[in-house]
């Protein structure tokens, strides 16, 4: 019989990392406050510590930064680095990038995206097999982001592959904290967009007028429009790729339920909600503690790093009935996205993709497996997706 003390879970552990979830459902269970002695960090599970605690930013910290490493390399965070600042800072910045991040602009969004996608299946047409992360998974975000930021279609791949090699790390490796911070690949860029100006969101950020933290009214330094733009793009690839992943992997393992959004695609932006709940392509995040603070009748000290594991919060049965059911049906709310301060302020524009992606293979290839012997995790302690899918069409 399994017992509390030989639960062990390490971010940093490719085989853990393959199937989490009973262990994810061990620590909601057994252990509501894990703490993990050789990394140094305490973790919590339920649906309620999850919610409660991403929203207290006064007693959980994002200044120190939202990833296990950089919280415990104590580095400095660039200004502008939204999700790695707490209120009011915070509040003045994220309002900014909303003034310019509008429901408008993601919505116009939509007849590029689709095109996109679509010339990204035309040569796997008649293909009787592919794989779908190449195809469509990592290329298909950073794209989209380009079209946001106005970078040339040319340097998008350059992009994407930088911010990739960021986050990439080996079986029980950690990610190294300042190349996760480095901003050079947007640098030259934001004297381009000066010299031409377009619609787009570099061109409204260098013209954003605002008044700052310390009350000075001003535009964006060229620092800060190239972290803001580095967050920007860091956030919405790897997220937003591995989503689609997901969606091919489930799809191919619930056939029943992908011949219902093939006769119904109405029920599609239902099914990206489920998706995200049942498989978050982000499994935790990282806070600093602020103030000693107790929970479940210990003392988490202030100076410690917790991981909140929205995974395991998806999958509480507190909070979803039959929980390791995936139900394009359900309705309920999942924390992927995180909540409060902090939301992701891509969330519509991660739908968006999602749903024009899921809309567009299902019209292409409406039947489909997966060869699993031949697929392949990416291995990251931030993100949890497929590398490789070939589905096989049949």
């Amino acid at each position: 019989m399994n017992t509390a003390d030989d639960l062990y879970w390490d971010p940093y552990d490719a085989a853990l990392a393959r199937d989490p979830y009973p262990i994810f459902n061990r620590m909601r269970e057994e252990s509501p406050l894990y703490y993990n002695e050789k990394h140094d960090f305490y973790a919590v599970g339920r649906f309620d510590d999850v919610q409660k605690g991403l929203a207290d930013w006064r007693t959980f910290s994002s200044a120190r930064g939202d990833i296990l490493e950089i919280i415990q390399a104590n580095v400095e965070i660039p200004p502008g680095t939204l999700i790695f600042e707490d209120p009011p800072v915070h509040d003045i910045r994220r309002k900014l990038l909303a003034r310019v991040f509008t429901p408008r602009r993601i919505a116009e969004l939509e007849p590029k995206v689709r095109a996109y996608c679509r010339r990204a299946l035309a040569p796997v047409a008649d293909a009787e097999r592919f794989d779908l992360v190449e195809t469509v998974g990592l290329e298909m975000p950073m794209r989209v982001i380009g079209m946001l930021l106005g970078i040339p279609e040319a340097d998008q791949v350059a992009i994407r592959e930088q911010t990739d090699a960021r986050l990439e790390t080996g079986d029980g490796e950690k990610m190294d904290a300042a190349g996760i911070l480095q901003t050079g690949a947007f640098g030259d860029y934001i004297q381009w967009r000066k010299e031409h100006p377009s619609d787009d969101l570099m061109t409204d950020l260098l013209n954003a007028e605002f008044e700052d933290e310390h009350g000075v009214h001003r535009t964006l330094t060229d620092e800060e429009i190239v972290t803001y733009c580095t967050v920007v793009a860091g956030a919405g690839n790897e997220t937003t790729g591995r989503l689609i992943g997901w969606f091919g992997a489930l799809m191919a393992r619930f056939p029943e339920q992908r011949r219902e959004l093939v006769a119904d695609p109405s029920l599609i932006p239902n099914a990206i909600e489920e998706i995200l709940r049942f498989e978050p392509t982000g499994h935790f995040t990282g806070r600093y503690v602020n103030r000693d603070v107790e929970l479940h009748g210990r003392t988490v000290p202030r100076g410690s790093a917790i991981l909140f594991i929205q995974a395991a919060a998806n999958r509480d049965p507190r909070r979803f009935e039959d929980p390791d059911r995936f139900d394009i049906h359900r309705v309920a709310q999942q924390l992927t996205f995180g909540i409060g301060a902090h939301y992701c302020l891509g969330a519509a524009l991660a739908r968006l993709e999602g749903r024009i992606a899921a809309e567009e293979i299902l019209r292409n290839f409406p039947d489909w497996d997966v060869d699993w012997d031949a697929a392949e995790l990416a291995q990251t302690s931030t993100v949890r997706g497929w590398k490789t899918l070939p589905l096989l069409i049949g």
